[in-house]
């Protein structure tokens, strides 16, 4: 049988582990600079004449408002010039209104009497009165082919 080696030459093939010979480093991590963009004067000129310049990412040397501050009802509610006005500055009402009609979006005249009759014929829609109308428009559109 074979026998197993002493302690003490087992001992000695183990290395010793409190001499540590290599000591751990540790780098400094790169840190990148924040990208700042590139930034240009620009003179900014407001709907009513005034300007003034501001730093900004636009290479456009003026820029002209045509809604800021001083035309906008939102900021000036107590000008009656800017309430209920349409600004059609590019054109799109007038094309819209040319294709589709006015009829939608007409001011109506509401007089005193309008609004009996009104109430009237909507209490005849829901009554469901007239039904003899709708009836004989349905037998004039069943004889035109």
């Amino acid at each position: 049988m074979s026998q197993l080696p002493s302690l003490t030459l087992r001992r000695a093939h183990i290395p010793q582990i409190s001499k540590c010979t290599q000591q751990q480093t540790r780098h400094a991590s790169l840190l990148r600079r924040p990208l700042r963009p590139y930034t240009f004067t620009q003179l900014i000129t407001l709907s009513d004449g005034s300007t003034y310049t501001q730093r900004t990412t636009s290479p456009a040397p003026v820029f002209r408002s045509t809604k800021d501050t001083r035309n906008h009802p939102t900021w000036q509610p107590s000008l009656d010039s800017l309430r209920n006005v349409e600004q059609d500055e590019a054109g799109r009402l007038r094309a819209f209104r040319e294709r589709f009609g006015r009829g939608w979006d007409a001011e109506e005249v509401v007089e005193e009497g309008a609004e009996a009759s009104e109430e009237e014929s909507l209490m005849d829609l829901i009554s469901g009165g007239n039904w003899d109308a709708g009836a004989a428009a349905a037998k004039e559109g069943k004889g035109k082919k």
